[in-house]
């Protein structure tokens, strides 16, 4: 099995675009005002939103996206005016991290792992 697809809910799909094309993401499929659907700038993972009346109550939604230029990626979207909530730092689970969300509050990680993410020392064999 391989995943494909994440959606994710928004209030409003339109104000959410430039957001994620900003992040890297290509817009593939545009149904205005209730769906859009992007593919990652690496791999084939597509990643889509969709128009909701009320947002999941809660801690929400987490999205990890993974770059191996986590902190030059970064400062790049600093730079296009994205405000993270915690830049680039290590982590104990072996991952570099940075923290924002996008304009529905979904938290959204970039990071970089490397070989930690399928690898780690605690791996269950």
């Amino acid at each position: 099995m391989n995943l494909n697809q994440i959606t994710i809910p928004s209030l409003d799909v339109k104000r959410a675009i430039p957001f994620y094309e900003a992040l890297g993401l290509t817009m593939i499929v545009q149904a205005l005002p209730q769906y859009v659907r992007f593919v990652c700038s690496d791999g084939n993972t597509t990643f889509s939103i969709h128009l909701v009346d009320e947002l999941p109550k809660g801690d929400g939604i987490y999205l990890y996206f993974e770059s191996t230029q986590l902190d030059a990626k970064v400062k790049e979207l600093v730079s296009k005016g994205i405000r993270f909530d915690e830049l680039p730092n290590d982590k104990p689970w072996l991952w570099r991290e940075a923290r924002l969300k996008d304009p529905d509050g979904n938290q959204i990680i970039l990071y970089f792992a490397g070989e930690n993410r399928l690898n780690p020392p605690w791996r269950v064999n």
